[in-house]
């Protein structure tokens, strides 16, 4: 339960990422709103994630999902470059991220 948790937070951890950004200073409402509350949500699976996982693979984990799927948001919606060399790093972030899953 705690890995099914953990990665819902780093899907939140993009979803608040890209909400501060839409929130422009915190000027904009609904995303400064969204902002606060995936933030809340992300930062509580991530806590409870970790009373059963360590430290260290739990935050590399939602981060590298968090990470990631902002990236890839960015280029989909255009506001990111798209290139080979990029998606082959992403493609590490995610090997990385299921590496650490397979070793726990």
């Amino acid at each position: 339960m705690s890995w099914i948790v953990l990665v819902l937070s780093g899907v939140l951890e993009a979803v608040w990422a890209t909400a501060l950004d839409r929130s422009q200073g915190f000027s904009r409402f609904w995303p400064s709103a969204i902002f606060v509350t995936a933030l809340i949500a992300s930062m509580a699976g991530l806590a409870y994630a970790m009373r059963e996982l360590p430290l260290g693979t739990s935050y590399a984990v939602w981060v590298g999902i968090g990470a990631t799927l902002t990236v890839v948001y960015g280029m989909a919606t255009g506001a990111e470059s798209v290139s080979l060399l990029k998606i082959l790093f992403l493609a590490m972030i995610v090997g990385g991220v299921i590496g650490l899953k397979t070793l726990h």
